[in-house]
């Protein structure tokens, strides 16, 4: 499976955008979806995550402001991106794991998008 994400884009505080991510190559309808995000100069972290079966689960971080879902039958997946803050400000990466549940793991996906860039200005 290649996954592509893409959307991202410089907004405002207070601002939406949503982010996409395309597979390829095979259906991912069974894999769990992850997205996370890198911010200069900090570690890679996960922020969202959706199983196969439609469980979802959210870091503090984003929870209530950002919702993840995807569309089986064309092969995405989404992150809807509201009331964005600067902190928010970091490349998105979208990730696919063969598991049947929400992982917030890095290394429990095999598969990785590259990653798009996500600027929220004050």
């Amino acid at each position: 499976v290649q996954l592509q994400a893409f959307g991202g884009g410089s907004v405002q505080a207070g601002g939406s955008l949503r982010l996409s991510c395309a597979a390829s190559g095979r259906s991912f309808s069974n894999y769990a979806v992850g997205w996370f995000r890198q911010a200069p100069g900090k570690e890679r972290e996960f922020i969202t995550g959706l199983s196969w079966n439609g469980a979802t689960y959210y870091t503090d971080s984003v929870k209530g402001r950002f919702t993840i879902s995807r569309d089986n039958a064309k092969n995405m997946a989404y992150l809807q991106m509201n009331s964005l803050k600067p902190e928010d400000t970091a490349v998105y990466y979208c990730a696919g794991a063969r598991s049947s549940s929400v992982t917030s793991r890095p290394d429990s996906y095999q598969y990785w998008g590259r990653g798009t860039l996500v600027t929220v200005s004050s």
